[in-house]
C-alpha cells in the first residue's frame, strides 16, 4: 500500500538532510556583505581527530581537516 503522506522537498529531490543544509548554509554564506562573509568563512572549516585501535588500546591521535590543503 502507497503512503500519501507528505514527503519533505529535500527527499524527493533525491538527497539527504545534510546535504541540503549544507547547499543553504553555503549560499547564505556567498549573500554575506564583509566584514560577515570572511568571519563565515572561517567557521565553515571542520577539524576533527582520528585514532587508530591497536590491542585494544586508542593510538595517539592526529588532527584532520576537511579541506585538501591542511
Amino acid at each position: 500500500m502507497a503512503s500519501t503522506a507528505a514527503v519533505p522537498f529535500w527527499r524527493a529531490a533525491g538527497m539527504t538532510y545534510i546535504t541540503y543544509s549544507n547547499i543553504c548554509a553555503s549560499l547564505v554564506r556567498g549573500c554575506l556583505k564583509e566584514p560577515y562573509k570572511s568571519e563565515a568563512a572561517s567557521r565553515e572549516k571542520v577539524h576533527f581527530a582520528v585514532s587508530k585501535w591497536a590491542n585494544g588500546k586508542p593510538e595517539k591521535p592526529t588532527i584532520r581537516s576537511d579541506s585538501p590543503d591542511e
